[in-house]
């Protein structure tokens, strides 16, 4: 699903370079959930955004479900990460005016779907989420838990090859952070490939397989055993 090789990053700093992405190599199954980890300044946030689109690498492919993700106008990408990709962040990213049912359907609206099938979609994956009676609730009425949960359903609900899950847990408690990684594994076990970046190793440890960044490469590339929710 996806194939990265020799991937390379650096970002200009007044007359110097600073070298994030050090030749980075890695194969990811269709159906597995991966956590990617690392301290602040391993690279894992750059990555991401490489696996997002939402910066290019200076060198090596990236091939995401056999397409190579390379010299992409804006639109392109922006299609192709509709097309591809599902994103769920730490802070959550709703749209506070809009309730639960509408802020899943919102990436309905960019695939050119009809009002009346966004809103059968999006409460089939609240439903999914355990959230459909919830649907019509602002984010300001629901806890940290409850937004997360319809992030993910806002994600999923585009049918994405990919879920790139952003620091999933990082706003939230130890209780609420399990039920969320128990969420993601049941989407898992549905065959839905998945990455987590994260920094909490007990978070990781709930994925499949652990990569793990350190000044820019990789220095742990291994399977886990996978603690189940």
């Amino acid at each position: 699903m996806i194939q990265i090789s020799n991937l390379h990053k650096s970002y200009k700093m007044g007359s110097n370079s600073l070298h994030v992405l050090k030749g980075i190599n890695f194969k990811i199954d269709e159906g597995e959930l991966v956590a990617i980890m690392g301290s602040s300044g391993s690279g894992k946030s750059t990555l991401l955004n490489i696996l997002g689109m939402l910066d290019i690498a200076d060198e090596g492919n990236y091939l995401l479900d056999n397409v190579l993700i390379k010299d992409l106008t804006e639109t392109i990408a922006a299609n192709y990460r509709n097309r591809f990709l599902g994103f769920v962040f730490q802070s959550f990213n709703l749209i506070n005016y809009k309730n639960a049912l509408e802020n899943v359907a919102l990436p309905l609206y960019y695939q050119g779907l009809r009002r009346k099938i966004r809103q059968q979609k999006a409460l089939e994956y609240l439903k999914k989420v355990g959230l459909l009676d919830w649907a019509k609730h602002l984010p300001s009425e629901l806890s940290g838990g409850q937004k997360q949960r319809v992030a993910i359903a806002r994600a999923m609900a585009s049918e994405p090859k990919v879920l790139l899950a952003d620091e999933p847990t990082g706003a939230l408690d130890s209780n609420t952070s399990r039920e969320v990684m128990s969420l993601i594994q049941k989407i898992n076990d549905e065959g839905k490939t998945i990455l987590v970046v994260t920094h909490e190793i007990d978070i990781a440890k709930m994925c499949k397989r652990i990569i793990t960044l350190k000044d820019g490469v990789i220095v742990e590339d291994k399977k886990t055993d996978q603690i189940l929710l």
